[in-house]
């Protein structure tokens, strides 16, 4: 019998000691009563507590938690009943105000968005809501962690996820949006065939530009080509009649000089002299250019001339 009793108090022992060891694991925290009260806070790790003395109040979490509302019904400032659901990120900061200053902090962030959210929605019209999400977000935010900061929760951040207004405003809406799409695509469309056409116009100018320079290059060049052929031919025909005239020359003082040879008289050479210049002068690119002497003497010859032609006539 003793042996038993001992075993039956030596089982008792160990489990007051078990039961006694309190492990807390990371990220939670444990709020301990001793005999009714609040003790203290016990934090992440190993403590002994005293059976039937210390008590756990509840055990919270320090971790970032995310609290998902359901949508709720809001009135717009026009008089436009939309839905609205909300996600909302906190944090328990103080666990001992959170078990003492509020039965349930979880429901005490809800019920506070949704007032909130209704107050500030409205003052708002549907178009502002609509377009006024962050504005809703951070009004939230700013009121509602106020509010928690009595129970030792800090708000992280509001999130608004979908606004739905009634059915019929949605297919107005749809219908201004296709209306601003259709719009949009008209604009665009007009736009590309602008820039089109300011293109298309601007290679034609640069291809009439390009055209006109070609053409001018062109008739400066036939130009400067049938500039150089009038020259070229010019110079030909210059250096042709001044061989003729070279060539005329020189057989006349040939001629003059065989005259002279031959010994023939003075009435012989006038005449033959006429007949040269009667000859040189029937060419008219030919210039016969005479001192004064000579010019004085053509008389006499040309009278010579005739005689000698005189005599020959009464002769045959």
């Amino acid at each position: 019998m003793d042996s038993l009793f001992f075993i039956i108090i030596l089982i008792l022992i160990v489990a007051l000691l078990v039961t006694s060891i309190k492990v807390v694991n990371t990220g939670y925290v444990f709020v301990l009563e001793r005999l009714g009260q609040f003790h203290k806070i016990l934090e992440p790790g190993w403590h002994f507590t005293i059976p039937f003395v210390d008590f756990v109040r509840k055990k919270v979490s320090t971790k970032q938690q995310i609290l998902d509302i359901e949508p709720q019904n809001v009135i717009t400032k026009d008089n436009v009943k939309i839905s609205i659901d909300n996600v909302i990120f906190y944090k328990v900061i103080d666990s001992r105000d959170a078990v003492y200053n509020i039965e349930n902090y979880k429901s005490g962030i809800v019920y506070s968005t949704i007032t909130n959210m209704r107050n500030i929605v409205g003052d708002m019209s549907l178009d502002e809501t609509l377009s006024g999400r962050d504005q809703i977000n951070n009004k939230l935010l700013q009121v509602v962690d106020e509010i928690t900061d009595a129970y030792g929760i800090k708000i992280l951040s509001v999130e608004i996820k979908n606004i739905l207004p009634p059915s019929e405003i949605q297919q107005a809406m749809e219908k201004q949006m296709r209306a601003e799409r259709d719009k949009r695509a008209v604009i665009l469309q007009a736009e590309g065939e602008k820039q089109s056409d300011i293109a298309r116009a601007e290679g034609e100018k640069q291809a009439k530009i390009l055209s006109a320079e070609a053409e001018k290059e062109a008739n400066i060049r036939l130009a400067e080509g049938k500039r150089q052929s009038q020259i070229l031919e010019a110079e030909g025909k210059a250096i042709a009649i001044a061989e003729i005239a070279r060539a005329q020359a020189d057989a006349y003082m040939q001629v003059n000089k065989a005259i002279l040879e031959s010994g023939t008289n003075e009435r012989v050479i006038a005449l033959k002299q006429v007949e040269a210049l009667q000859e040189m002068a029937k060419y008219p690119s030919n210039k016969l250019i005479l001192p004064n002497e000579t010019l004085s003497s053509l008389g006499s010859i040309a009278a010579i001339g005739d005689i000698l032609k005189k005599n020959e006539v009464a002769q045959q």
